[in-house]
């Protein structure tokens, strides 16, 4: 048995589920990613930018790497929904992944050191700056869809990606074989986007995707985009959903459990949580993103999608005095929305704008106030 195959092995000792090898060398989209970021459809993620000549050249990232190892872990679960609505992407319903699979790879390095396979090593779950699809494409894990996912036969959409740069010179695995599939004349992600993120295929804006509004952005979220949220109150997985590759793969929900916050938890429940508690109760949850603002935010736009005597007092209590103007303004536009016609609604908010200073929170409520008219 050689290196590559002892080394893959290992990973799938370790329980990952899928895993490849690829060299460690500029992504074979390199020149797409270029183009992306010229066109700005990383919205606020500057990140990407100041990480452009990593991203572009990983070898930066580790000097000494020769291989990438590629791996992936299955996810799948059925779609969660909070009790009285509001819907959460599947990944992010249990314990943070980036723990979960962070924790797997530093017990899969050690391993490889161990075996006297790599001596210098760098892990990156999701947040390193990579273009992971691209190098698990080349490494044989799925192919890159027209929604800019990677899609496997068996496991569809629903799979963590995770890599592990090493110094060691792995070719391809003999026991690996690159998944046949594609998405032929599909079009079903794009016309299923409720934002138009999917601009063509394989081109994301995320300025418009669902997925980053609820997640990355720290500010408001547009007013065009709001009545197209659907509920959604952190990520999305329209595309992934209607998908017919993501019709595949085995029940995986026990893998990352629900957390408490999503299992017994409310739309209300959310907008309501205070800032003290917030990181308590939301300990170990990839839901701690957007931080309490921003989490409490989704709650107010999604209950507008979800409207009920009990949301309704929450938007009330929280258009008058949550500490955030950002909640402020997004329970103003929720209750314009799903409440206008209940009793002293549009009073309420004219007078919530009447007390904001200068800004986005009362520009963001006169234009609520225009509009229901």
């Amino acid at each position: 048995m050689d290196r590559t195959e002892i080394a893959r092995q290992a990973a799938l000792e370790e329980g990952f589920d899928l895993v490849g090898t690829a060299p460690l060398r500029p992504p074979r989209a390199a020149d797409r990613f270029e183009s992306w970021l010229a066109q700005g459809f990383q919205a606020g993620m500057g990140w990407l930018e100041r990480q452009r000549e990593r991203i572009l050249d990983p070898r930066r990232i580790l000097p000494e790497g020769k291989s990438l190892l590629v791996l992936g872990w299955g996810h799948r679960r059925s779609p969660v929904e909070l009790e009285g609505g509001g819907r959460v992407a599947r990944y992010a319903a249990g314990r943070d992944y980036h723990n979960a699979v962070g924790r797997k790879l530093r017990k899969l390095v050690r391993r490889l050191r161990g075996l006297g396979l790599v001596e210098h090593a760098r892990t990156i779950v999701d947040a390193g700056p990579l273009l992971e699809r691209s190098h698990a494409a080349e490494a044989g894990l799925g192919f890159e869809s027209k929604a800019a996912n990677l899609l496997h036969p068996v496991y569809g959409p629903w799979f963590f990606l995770s890599e592990v740069l090493v110094d060691a010179d792995l070719g391809p695995s003999d026991a690996a074989s690159p998944p046949v599939g594609s998405c032929g004349t599909c079009t079903a992600c794009l016309v299923a986007c409720p934002t138009g993120a999917i601009r063509e295929p394989g081109l994301v804006d995320a300025g418009l995707c669902i997925s980053y509004q609820t997640i990355e952005n720290r500010g408001s979220i547009p007013h065009e985009l709001r009545s197209s949220l659907g509920g959604w109150a952190f990520g999305c997985d329209v595309c992934s959903e209607v998908c017919p590759w993501g019709e595949t793969g085995e029940e995986g929900a026990e893998r990352l459990g629900t957390h408490a916050r999503v299992a017994e938890g409310t739309l209300v429940d959310w907008l309501r949580t205070p800032e003290e508690s917030f990181a308590g109760e939301f300990q170990g949850s990839p839901l701690q993103r957007p931080r309490r603002a921003g989490l409490a935010r989704n709650a107010a736009l999604a209950l507008a999608h979800a409207p009920s005597d009990r949301g309704l007092a929450a938007l009330r209590s929280a258009l008058e005095d949550d500490p955030s103007p950002m909640v402020r303004e997004a329970a103003g536009w929720a209750l314009a929305s799903a409440h206008s016609e209940d009793r002293g609604v549009r009073e309420s908010i004219g007078r919530a704008r009447m007390r904001a200073p200068d800004g986005e929170e009362r520009s963001g409520l006169s234009r609520t106030l225009e509009e229901s008219l």
